[in-house]
Parts: structure tokens; sequence; C-alpha cells
């Protein structure tokens, strides 16, 4: 309801503007995707953002009747699909990126519009609006007085996910007696019935979570022995006479898409000894690294492939490395020192 009375009430302030001047006036209703378009559920999610626009072109030709000001100009589109849309700040810069290529002076947004889907935004939208020079209000339409929605639809695909994770930590933790199985179910029941309705940003896929599953199995023992060689290799520097470190920030601009496979990617890193993410935007990962060694394993992208192979297949793994696509010089570093050789051993 807030939408149609968003969108009722951008067109009443550029149909008055319309009337009262001579000038052209634009109106721009526009979606922001919450996915980028190549990612494998764009279709499905973009396909919902098209039929939101079909809806106010229908309630379009409502409010504006049949005759609208000549020089009133609309257009509808989805923006953000281009880019991975992380955090509000990533959001903020997609609307600011799609008004300045346009020269929109005003930004109206939906009172109950949340990026963040189930999830509250630490960082109110508009606060991140703000970095633009344009104006930005809130619609002032009536709504329920409630905070962030935290509930969405439980479907079967959500209990039967939550069900299988809860029921197999559960089993991992315990001794297989015959009792656990039972004590387990129950457990797993409950933890269903409590968080079915507020877990996943989006509807998780049977078919698709089973294959991700499998070939994460396969990722783990790859992890754990990148592991293991990064901990001999950080072992021989810290054990040498010299302590030859070289401690840098780079920047790595990964090949990945959508909270999981960014998630997975960032703590591989940090779980190799040797490397540290230390913030996160898009598809850009500020990562400390100690040694030259680290920045070149980093850059040659086998962590990157195998994230890829977890979260999109095979097919998707055989990419060009993050060196081969230009990265991996020193146009990447972020900081050449870090500081002293004394207080750069938390790696």
């Amino acid at each position: 309801m807030t939408v149609r009375n968003t969108v009722a009430y951008a067109i009443e302030q550029a149909e008055s503007a319309a009337r009262e001047g001579q000038q052209q006036v634009s109106l721009h209703l526009v979606a922001v995707a919450s996915t980028r378009a190549v990612d494998p559920d764009a279709q499905t999610e973009l396909g919902q953002a098209k039929d939101l626009l079909d809806r106010i072109e229908v309630w379009l030709d409502e409010d504006l009747g049949a005759d609208p000001p000549s020089n009133l100009d609309i257009e509808l589109g989805v923006i953000g699909a281009d880019r991975y849309l992380f955090s509000p700040g990533d959001y903020a810069d997609a609307i600011l990126a799609y008004a300045d290529e346009h020269s929109i002076e005003r930004v109206v947004l939906d009172p109950e519009f949340n990026p963040g889907g189930t999830t509250p935004m630490l960082r109110p939208l508009e606060v991140e609006l703000v970095r633009g020079d344009i104006e930005v209000e809130t619609a002032p339409v009536e709504r329920p007085a409630r905070s962030t929605a935290l509930a969405r639809a439980a479907t079967l695909p959500k209990y039967l996910a939550i069900f299988g994770a809860s029921y197999l930590f559960y089993l991992l933790l315990s001794s297989y007696k015959p009792l656990d199985f039972l004590t387990g179910a129950i457990t797993a029941t409950i933890v269903t019935a409590l968080l079915a309705p507020i877990a996943f940003s989006r509807q998780p896929s049977l078919t698709r979570i089973p294959r991700q599953l499998a070939r994460l199995a396969v990722y783990v023992p790859y992890l754990l022995k990148e592991i293991a060689v990064a901990n001999l290799e950080i072992a021989y520097v810290v054990l040498h006479p010299s302590l030859p470190i070289d401690p840098k920030m780079v920047e790595l601009e990964a090949a990945i898409w959508g909270d999981g496979a960014v998630t997975t990617l960032a703590n591989s890193i940090t779980l190799t000894p040797g490397t540290l993410t230390v913030s996160v935007s898009q598809q850009a990962f500020d990562i400390h690294s100690l040694t030259g060694s680290a920045r070149e394993d980093l850059f040659d992208g086998g962590l990157e492939r195998a994230v890829r192979f977890v979260f999109y297949g095979r097919e998707a793994a055989a990419i060009p490395s993050p060196r081969e696509r230009g990265q991996g010089d020193d146009d990447g570093t972020i900081e050449s020192d870090i500081g002293d050789p004394e207080v750069a051993d938390d790696d």
C-alpha cells in the first residue's frame, strides 16, 4: 500500500510542477534491483521488479487521467542490476549515479523501502543519500506504526532448508545414540518453527542448495590444504632471523556476487594465514597481506575460482585470474608500508 501511495504522491508533485510552469518536468519511477543481472536468481527477482513497474504503469493511467501535461515526461526502469549491492551505501551510490546521469534534483522514497530485505539496516538509506547534491524526502503517506518487518512468508523450501541445517548441526555435536536422533528432530523442529519466518533474504532453492553443498564438500579440503601451506610459509617467515615480511594493503576486485559467495571468499581469505580481509564493498575487497608470496597467491585467483565453483558451478570457475585481469601490480596497493615489523605480526 505504501508503494501505491508513494507513486501517487510523486505523480501529484510532478504534475503540479508541470502545470504551474512551462519548463519540461521529468518523473522517473524506478525500482532498485537487489540482484545483479548475472546472478543465477536474477531472472526471478528482475521479473518481480518488472511486474511492479507494470502495475505502476496502470497507476499512472489512473492518476494522470486522459489529459496529462504535455511538458511532463515519465520514465520507468530498474537500476542497480549492473553492480553488486551490499550495504546502504551501495544502494545510495546506485541511486545517486542514476540521479546524476539524468540530472534529477529530487528523490522521493517509499517509507517502507528496505534494501536489506529481512535485515534491518543499521544506517538508514536517507543518511547515505545526503552525500549527493539532491533533495531527499520520504513520501508523506499513511502507514501502520511499526518498525522494520522481520518476518516473511515461511515457505516449504525455507522449512526444509532450516530443518535440514539444524538437524545436521545437532547430529554433528551428538554421540549418535538413538535418543540423539529423536531429540535432534525435536530441536530442529522447534528451531524451524521459530526461524522460518525470518530466515533468508530470498527464497532458497531445493535444487540449487544440494548442488552447492556437494561442491562445498569438495571446497573444504582444498581450503584446508591452502591453510596448511600458508601456515608453513608464515612459520618460515616468523622463524627466519631477518623476519622477511612485506606488509601491504591491497585491493582485490573479485568476480563474485551474492551475500553467500562474498562472505565465503572474505572468510576464506582471513582463515588463510598471511592475509586478512579488512573490508568489503560491492566486489572490492580491502586485504592486508603480510608477505609478497601471500599477495602472489591471492592474485593468482585460486580461492576466487574455488568459491565460484561452489556457488556457480564448474564452468564458472574457468575464468582469468585477477592477475590476468590486470590486478596485482603496484596500482593495486592501497598502502605501500603498513608500519614497523614489530606491529605487523597479527596475521
